[in-house]
């Protein structure tokens, strides 16, 4: 999720109280400890934490991620980001994009099983001195599936306390399905907690990746950004006994990306450039709302900010703003 769940996302997204907990775009360590400013870029809640660390304006925990190879490395900086206020922390090993996994980073590693453990025991004996959790974030393999189990082992023997599954490997992408079967294997391999991860857009795919996967947590990505209301949907569904909220209305999507507008504003951004990450959250809901995707076609070729607000924000008849429910 580089380049797009940001804490200004983060906080719209988690301000519904919905989420357990958010992750930060990765912090790229390579062979040095990098200074607090780095840290605080990614994880600008750091300089509000408190004794229970970073949260999100709803009080919402947050979880900063490293991404290296290097374990003395990672290791220097995990402290670094403990001393800032970081109380728990995640390993990134599922980025499948070229330049990382070229650069010796996030899913090159699922290669050598021993290079996961190595990485995750040097961080994770940094994480029991300061009592503070580490998880590690895997995807089923590199090219292929055949050192899924030894991986999720290797990271449990280095003592993640967590493993967070994405239901694919490396070379599948983001290409549908996800393998949710799969992370059932993991799950019955290890001792640790797993969550799943992977092509959860909606409640029925909530239900099927935890009885596929055995899972009792999820983790939401990519659809929570075609849908603000799918944390919401889901523990509606939870605590209602069975009751489904209705489709997310375009007023409450464009309602979010306005007040995402203005949060970059507000922090002095370029319009152009937030009008270019307007367009990349657009687009992620499109695949998933009619609505959606009406006004991107109408945007796609709009760049100043003005014009392209007043398009979210035009007349939409027949849709409903309210917040309602029905029984199934």
């Amino acid at each position: 999720m580089e380049g797009v769940i940001d804490a200004d996302t983060r906080a719209l997204l988690s301000e519904d109280g919905a989420l357990d907990w958010c992750v930060t775009e990765f912090v790229r360590v390579v062979d040095a400890k990098l200074p607090p400013r780095v840290f605080l870029r990614h994880c600008p809640e750091l300089a509000t934490a408190g004794s229970s660390g970073p949260v999100t304006p709803s009080s919402t925990p947050v979880t900063l991620q490293l991404l290296g190879s290097d374990p003395e490395a990672l290791a220097a900086n995990a402290e670094q980001a403990i001393a800032l206020g970081a109380t728990r922390l995640d390993l990134n090993f599922g980025c499948p994009a070229k330049t990382v996994n070229r650069h010796d980073g996030g899913a090159s590693l699922l290669r050598t099983p021993e290079r996961v453990h190595a990485v995750v025991a040097a961080v994770a004996e940094v994480g029991q001195r300061f009592g503070v959790t580490v998880n590690a974030k895997l995807r089923l393999g590199f090219d292929d599936k055949r050192l899924a189990l030894a991986c999720a082992q290797a990271a449990e023997a280095g003592g993640a306390d967590e493993l967070v599954v994405h239901a694919r490997t490396r070379r599948e992408g983001y290409r549908p399905p996800a393998h949710w079967e799969w992370i059932a294997h993991i799950r019955t391999a290890v001792n640790v907690p797993v969550v799943a991860n992977g092509d959860i857009w909606s409640l029925e795919d909530y239900w099927k990746a935890r009885t596929l996967s055995g899972c009792r947590d999820v983790m939401l990505g990519r659809g929570m950004l075609a849908d603000p209301w799918l944390a919401r949907r889901i523990r509606h569904w939870q605590v209602s006994g069975g009751e489904r909220l209705l489709t997310t209305p375009w007023s409450a999507r464009s309602d979010m990306l306005c007040r995402y507008a203005d949060a970059k504003r507000r922090a002095g951004m370029a319009e152009k450039v937030i009008v270019s990450l307007l367009k990349q959250w657009l687009n992620h809901m499109r695949g998933r709302d009619a609505e959606a995707a009406t006004r991107f076609m109408a945007l796609r070729r709009e760049t100043a900010l003005t014009p392209f607000l007043a398009g979210l924000h035009a007349s939409e008849p027949g849709v409903s703003s309210h917040d309602v429910s029905t029984a199934v």
